[in-house]
């Protein structure tokens, strides 16, 4: 059996050993409800608490501002809806961006068909939001902008401090999808203006299932899911004990870890960046150079299908995933490369390549060498890059 290169750290991580550990009495020896009133019970209770304290002294924030969710998508869901409902008087106007988590798009097309209008921000070459646009896009009945602190495909961080105090400036709730970030970049609340973030705990070598929604203290939402009180009445619903200790454990250690982990996921990640740009012809990378994830790194290549490089890097024990929605059963590629410019059939040739802290330099050159191998192969089968070679070679452009 081949050796697995896991490469897919965006989509999810391995739960951390030690983050396994920390959960495993919650779920056989201190198993209590934390609604009920006896000490088995506090155990569970305790618990809960202190993974709310952890995870926002990692944003700069109160404990109480910090509420426990299913996951990303969960907590996306919940700022968007109830934000519009609580300011609905104020208007009906939201602004977010064209390269947004689907939990944020597929959202947005809900409101509109509830009669909210939505403006969708183009970004630049880089996958970067442009502030003079978001300043030109803001009305006076707009009450929510949302942007994710950097995408999930190209890994650009957005300008999410100049973009808060401009919400802040003209009163306007700023949400933003923290879920890449959260773990990867130190995120103050306060900071950068930020009223409500979202994150999921499988993004940082936590467990699946588990996620949080920070609401600044002040801020009007309704409750999301209706039922008993826990959550402080916001959030009804037995709390997933074992997941918010995985979670809390997760944060603990990801902030712990950040400086150093980082700082070798980056250096990695230009080596691997370095060796495909230089060796492998008619590749771009997509997104900002150095304004992106420390982990990410994300290509196009022309003449290359990028399912067919996925599955052939698969077949090679490599675990990456595509810029292309081909993956997901739809014939179109991703929205975030069609936003950024590039064309269909180079927004199809992609791959996103997302390190871990266990990823080794070892790796990356195994890797890029099966890339080199795998590109030419593609490209010998096509008849697009055959007539492009032909006129190459005879000096046509």
């Amino acid at each position: 059996m081949k050796k697995v290169i896991y490469l897919d750290n965006a989509a999810t991580t391995r739960t951390a050993p030690e983050v396994v550990e920390a959960m495993l009495p919650y779920f056989s020896q201190h198993y209590g409800n934390p609604s009920s009133v006896y000490a088995l019970a506090g155990e569970s209770k305790e618990a809960i608490t202190r993974s709310r304290e952890t995870i926002a002294q990692a944003l700069g924030a109160k404990s109480n501002e910090i509420y426990f969710t299913a996951g990303g998508s969960e907590a996306d869901n919940w700022a968007l809806k109830a934000a519009v409902e609580a300011y609905e008087s104020k208007g009906k106007h939201v602004i977010t961006t064209k390269i947004e988590h689907h939990a944020i798009l597929h959202t947005c097309e809900y409101l509109e068909k509830r009669g909210f209008e939505v403006t969708y921000l183009n970004v630049d070459e880089n996958g970067v939001v442009k502030l003079e646009e978001l300043k030109k896009a803001i009305r006076p009945d707009t009450i929510l902008i949302s942007v994710m602190f950097a995408n999930n495909e190209i890994g650009t961080i957005q300008p999410i401090r100049e973009i808060g105090e401009i919400a802040k400036e003209h009163g306007i709730l700023f949400h933003t999808d923290a879920v890449q970030a959260f773990g990867q970049v130190p995120i103050s609340v306060d900071e950068y203006h930020i009223d409500m973030l979202s994150s999921s705990g499988h993004k940082l070598n936590g467990p699946k299932g588990i996620g949080f929604l920070y609401i600044r203290t002040g801020l009007k939402l309704r409750s999301f899911v209706h039922g008993g009180a826990q959550e402080r009445k916001r959030r009804a619903g037995t709390e997933n004990v074992p997941g918010i200790v995985g979670y809390g454990k997760a944060v603990e250690r990801a902030v712990e870890t950040m400086e150093e982990r980082t700082a070798k996921e980056r250096e990695l990640r230009d080596y691997l960046v370095g060796r495909v740009l230089k060796e492998i012809p008619f590749v771009r990378l997509n997104g900002h150079r150095t304004k992106r994830l420390p982990n990410n790194a994300n290509f196009s290549f022309q003449f290359v299908e990028g399912e067919s490089l996925l599955i052939m890097l698969d077949m090679e024990g490599i675990c990456a995933s595509s810029g292309s929605a081909c993956t997901s059963g739809s014939l179109d590629p991703s929205h975030v490369l069609l936003a950024i410019g590039l064309p269909h059939e180079i927004a199809h040739g992609s791959l996103r390549l997302t390190l871990g802290e266990e990823t080794t330099r070892e790796e990356i050159d195994f890797v890029v060498e099966q890339i080199k191998k795998i590109v030419q192969r593609l490209r010998d089968m096509s008849p697009l890059y055959e007539d492009f070679m032909k006129r190459e070679n005879h000096g046509e452009r």
